[in-house]
């Protein structure tokens, strides 16, 4: 039998995607700074964990996989053992994002917030269109004086890619507090199926 890797894993296609397990869709309001998305009801239904056979089916689909040690999200918390790889399905026109760190916690700043390296997604945003974006942004981290963590973000189909090496050594169409002010950083993507590849714990010599 031949091994179906990840990124097939992601690929498949389907006409109809699934949205089983998410809850109802509330729908989105505003705009500008103040735009709401789906946030989901109950709250944040529409972010579920979905086996490995089944994430082909939901149209926006984030793969989590660890390089080596262990590491906590932010949120909808999960550890990533070295080498674990985990998907997460996101119902249409969501926004927000993932902090990710070493150890069990992510460290705050000042005000509580998650100061760690950063992915961040717009699917299928209403406002925009049905268009859905995403970046890494070292931007917290860098703001509290802590350490940047390494994190990688590739999307399948288009292999169009956003990553930050430890420290910020290296930096590809990526966040930092240097360019914090600079709209349209990251990855741009017209309407349809969104497959995200995260890499944790990034650092060139894995490229």
């Amino acid at each position: 039998m031949s091994r179906v890797t990840p990124d097939k894993v992601l690929v498949g296609s389907r006409e109809q995607y699934s949205i089983l397990g998410f809850g109802a869709t509330i729908k989105s309001s505003g705009s500008g700074v103040q735009y709401s998305g789906n946030v989901g009801s109950p709250y944040g239904s529409n972010v579920i964990e979905v086996p490995a056979t089944q994430a082909h089916r939901y149209k926006y689909v984030v793969r989590f996989e660890r390089l080596g040690g262990w590491y906590g999200k932010a949120c909808k918390k999960f550890a990533l053992a070295a080498g674990q790889i985990r998907y997460i399905a996101f119902n249409e026109d969501s926004q927000g994002g993932w902090a990710a760190a070493p150890g069990s916690l992510v460290p705050v700043d000042g005000n509580g917030g998650y100061a760690s390296t950063w992915g961040e997604f717009d699917f299928g945003s209403t406002v925009n269109l049905g268009w859905s974006g995403f970046d890494v942004s070292a931007i917290a981290a860098q703001n509290a004086g802590l350490e940047v963590q390494g994190m990688k973000i590739c999307e399948v189909l288009t292999r169009i890619c956003s990553y930050i090496g430890p420290a910020a050594a290296f930096v590809h169409n990526a966040y930092t507090s240097a360019v914090a002010d600079i709209g349209g950083i990251g990855g741009k993507l017209a309407p349809g199926p969104v497959r995200l590849a995260v890499t944790i714990g990034y650092n060139i010599t894995h490229a």
